[in-house]
């Protein structure tokens, strides 16, 4: 028997025989064989369940042997006893199959116990019936319950229940009517339950037309991993009922099963894909070419470059480039010539963007500014990403009309080299943290809370050793009207790094 655990996610089959061994064990034994035939050829976890009653107590003493009620006749007329049972659970553990049972009284669940099941069902009418479940936990069995007709406000005090005292357990869809139309199957509800209980494997109890092969599909699609339907073996003197499965309509079902598996394909991660899938792809793309001669060593910038097809074996391709990269000439690239990986050299700044992002939000957790959702974040490297910690800040534009208001971050032991601005008029409040500020040659110290105004047209610098949170409040902010005073930065094209998102 392979193992078993319902804290696992692979597809588990139950088949439930119920009361269709007819009271005959000869007849249950060869139902367990005759569905393990089928169920050999499918690499799948099996499972097959047995219902117990302690029927000289769980039938009214007035009502035995009444052949009005219908449920009542049924239990009494199939009935076996306890050796019969304990029969039929060992065939299913020597065939390999998980065996379960389904108790509907307390004293059925000490049977359950002392043949050794593997784990206990709950049906649906028993969802609810504390004293029932008292008994169950008590087992440290494996648990599976069936939901059909529960509210969700039961299902919370169950799931509550089983979780606080440490069950391993699952929940199953299922719908009480026997057998259950198309219409009534309410697969839906399979997304309801995990996106409630994500904590909880989730799977499908079927009652369903023995026909149907389209439902299992669904069930899987929407991610249910256990699946339950009734089986049964008609003969001469047995018909099976409407919701009961003979062994090559299961045959049926688990092979539409395998397929909807195959079709879905792997899960919680991206698959591993064909050398034939990505040959195709690559072909399709653009070819990074050179748009005029680049010298070596020359930084290679948008404007040198363009994109055509075909790409040719071991070319940079469109694909290859982001603002997170930079390529460099290996060699002389002459105009028209494809840029490759053996005549380029590749700088990724995505890892260094990633930490100063980490740094920047742990910052201002500590500050405690909050900072609105979805605000882009400006990263000023003004000597190049590698000097970021000497020389740079982050900033956030909140607003930006008559108006602006922005936040900086300096990181402790950064500096904002000197700049002036001709239009624009600022004021900085000092957020969180302290900082010195440069206005025109004369530096001052600047703690928590005090307000700084610059004029326009005053060079001003500013650092902070412990780092600072700044709230710029200015005029309209224009992108050409910063100056800067060190002539360098201004050829420097990359000096910014802009981010969405970042928060997130």
């Amino acid at each position: 028997m392979k193992s078993l655990t319902l804290k696992s996610t692979g597809p588990l089959f139950v088949f439930e025989m119920a009361n269709n061994h007819m009271g005959s064990l000869p007849h249950g034994l060869k139902v367990i064989r005759e569905i393990h035939q089928i169920s050999k050829d499918f690499d799948f976890a099996f499972g097959f369940k047995l219902q117990y009653r302690h029927l000289e107590t769980f039938i009214h003493p007035d009502f035995k042997g009444r052949d009005d009620i219908k449920y009542v006749k049924r239990f009494f007329e199939t009935r076996l006893d306890n050796q019969q049972m304990q029969a039929l659970k060992d065939e299913m553990q020597a065939l390999g199959f998980a065996t379960i049972c389904t108790p509907f009284d307390e004293r059925s669940v000490d049977l359950i116990e002392e043949h050794g099941f593997d784990v206990i069902k709950i049906a649906s009418c028993s969802f609810t019936d504390w004293p029932l479940l008292d008994r169950i936990v008590q087992t440290g069995k494996p648990i599976i319950a069936s939901t059909a007709g529960a509210v969700l406000e039961d299902i919370d005090k169950v799931v509550s229940f089983f979780d606080h005292r440490g069950k391993d357990f699952a929940l199953l869809h299922c719908t009480g009517e026997y057998p259950t139309c198309d219409a009534h199957l309410q697969l839906n509800q399979i997304d309801l339950l995990k996106q409630r209980y994500p904590q909880v494997r989730i799977g499908y109890s079927t009652h369903e037309s023995p026909d149907n092969v389209d439902s299992i599909k669904m069930a899987i699609a929407k991610g249910a991993t256990i699946f339950e339907k009734h089986v049964g073996v008609p003969t001469e003197q047995i018909r099976l009922n409407a919701y009961s499965a003979a062994p090559e309509q299961v045959r049926l079902w688990l092979e539409s099963a395998r397929q909807s598996f195959e079709m879905g394909g792997v899960s919680g991660q991206r698959p591993d894909f064909s050398k034939g899938e990505i040959a195709t792809l690559r072909s399709l793309q653009r070819g990074v070419f050179a748009g005029r001669a680049i010298q070596k060593d020359e930084r290679i910038r948008p404007a040198d470059i363009f994109f055509a097809m075909p790409a040719t074996e071991g070319q940079l391709t469109a694909n290859d480039l982001s603002k997170y990269v930079e390529f460099y000439a290996e060699a002389d690239i002459p105009a028209k010539a494809p840029l490759r990986s053996a005549n380029t050299r590749r700088k990724d700044t995505r890892e260094k963007v990633y930490d100063i992002v980490q740094r920047v939000r742990q910052f201002l957790r500590i500050s405690g500014v909050v900072v609105p959702p979805k605000v882009d974040l400006e990263i000023s490297h003004h000597y190049g990403i590698d000097r970021f910690d000497e020389f740079g800040l982050t900033m956030m534009t909140i607003v930006n009309r008559e108006y602006c208001k922005k936040l900086i971050v300096l990181l402790p032991g950064q500096k904002h080299p000197e700049q002036y601005h001709k239009a624009k008029e600022e004021t900085f409040h000092i957020l969180y943290g302290n900082a010195w500020m440069n206005l025109n040659g004369n530096v001052r110290q600047c703690q928590t809370g005090e307000v700084v105004v610059v004029e326009r047209g005053m060079r001003h610098s500013f650092g902070a050793e412990n780092g600072v949170v700044i709230e710029e409040i200015s005029s309209t902010h224009q992108a050409e009207d910063s100056f800067y005073t060190d002539p360098a930065i201004a050829k420097n094209e990359d000096r910014k790094t802009l981010l969405t998102y970042w928060m997130d």
